[in-house]
């Protein structure tokens, strides 16, 4: 068994959506709030306040008159997102993240509920304090009785909700096809067995209507009904970007797990790669990070086997036919001859059979290959 959230949008009715608001204001106010603290009395007294001091910190602040808004919600999402604080928090002492951030409400926003702040029964989800159910659009059926809820509303001003079940993953069979692929922009990816997948290029596709909006939005009055109306429909636009751009990884990212047994990619620093100010964009439209995390957990899931390699093995300036590694390999050179062997290589295609094997070599040895020690130059890999 393990945990899988599934996550549908729902339609609030006015009193729900009231009570929802003022949950997430009161989360967000506290999380600040804690946060707040906590830095303080780092700075001011060298003093590290852990779970605990911050859970006691929260009970503080509820049992003030000025602050008895907090006991008009339910108390779960109020500690849970301590909790998630903390979680925070031992991620930057570890180096994994930055110091966390204080939030916003013009970002998305969100509340978890655990078992004792929510009930499901015949299909319906009651939340505390709410009488009704939630008018969920329930796409798919849940696999078990949820162990955590979390509503969330996005910047677009969208209701989801996401519903943390057990489930038992099915297995597929086995299949002794395997595949490498290189990640590109021209291409989103391109196969060993010379597939290319395209790249639809969703932020170029609504560029003209979002620079409209945005035009429109910054003509607004600052706090007004037109300019909140305005940012809503920017807001929409980058939502309809981004679930484009989630609906095309994710039928890539099955199709590739449905079809091989290994796949081999590049373990990329996309982090680094958008500090070229020429690529940034399309590197982020690109959405590698995400297309490689959902190959990951939907490989564990099915058994299949999701190969990484160093990001610094020449992919494309070696040879896949004699080995012969290529001083430079500038971006613009598509295809290129071997001067070891006369082999006519297109450049993307050549990489992807060099990641396979690679890749393959991963997995039947268990050591990492490496591009001989050697950091190529920028643009040549």
């Amino acid at each position: 068994m393990t945990k899988r959230a599934y996550k549908y949008r729902f339609y609030p009715t006015p009193e729900q959506e009231k009570l929802l608001a003022r949950t997430f204001g009161c989360v967000r106010f506290v999380y600040n709030a804690v946060l707040r603290y906590r830095t303080d009395a780092f700075y001011e007294r060298r003093e590290k306040i852990g779970y605990v001091a911050a859970n006691a910190e929260l009970s503080r602040m509820k049992k003030a008159d000025e602050m008895a808004f907090l006991n008009e919600v339910s108390s779960v999402p109020l500690q849970q997102c301590l909790r998630h604080q903390q979680t925070a928090f031992k991620n930057f002492f570890e180096g994994r993240t930055r110091y966390p951030n204080f939030k916003s409400k013009r970002h998305r926003q969100s509340a978890e509920f655990t078992r004792s702040a929510f009930k499901y029964r015949d299909g319906q989800l009651f939340l505390a304090k709410c009488q009704a159910p939630l008018a969920i659009h329930w796409s798919r059926p849940l696999p078990s009785e949820p162990t955590t809820v979390t509503v969330s509303r996005d910047s677009a001003g969208r209701y989801f909700v996401s519903c943390l079940c057990e489930f038992t993953p099915e297995t597929l069979p086995i299949t002794p096809k395997m595949v490498g692929i290189d990640l590109g922009l021209k291409d989103l990816f391109v196969t060993s067995d010379g597939v290319r997948t395209g790249n639809p290029r969703h932020t170029a596709k609504y560029t003209a209507k979002l620079a409209k909006a945005q035009r429109r939005l910054s003509k607004k009055k600052l706090g007004s009904k037109n300019r909140a109306k305005a940012r809503q429909k920017v807001a929409r636009l980058h939502a309809k970007i981004s679930d484009c751009r989630k609906d095309n990884l994710h039928k890539l990212s099955r199709r590739l797990i449905n079809e091989n047994q290994v796949v081999c990619v590049e373990s990329l620093e996309a982090k680094n790669m958008v500090r070229n100010p020429s690529l940034a964009k399309s590197i982020s439209d690109a959405g590698w990070g995400e297309f490689v995390r959902q190959l990951e957990y939907k490989a564990e899931w099915a058994g299949r086997q999701v190969s990484a390699i160093d990001p610094w093995y020449p992919s494309s300036k070696r040879c896949s036919c004699c080995g012969h590694v290529m001083d430079k390999m500038p971006l613009h050179i598509r295809s290129w001859v071997c001067p070891g062997c006369a082999t006519e290589h297109d450049r993307d295609v050549n990489a992807a059979v060099n990641i396979k094997a690679a890749g393959l070599a991963v997995l039947a040895l268990g050591e990492n290959v490496s591009g001989m020690g050697q950091a190529p130059m920028s643009g040549s890999r």
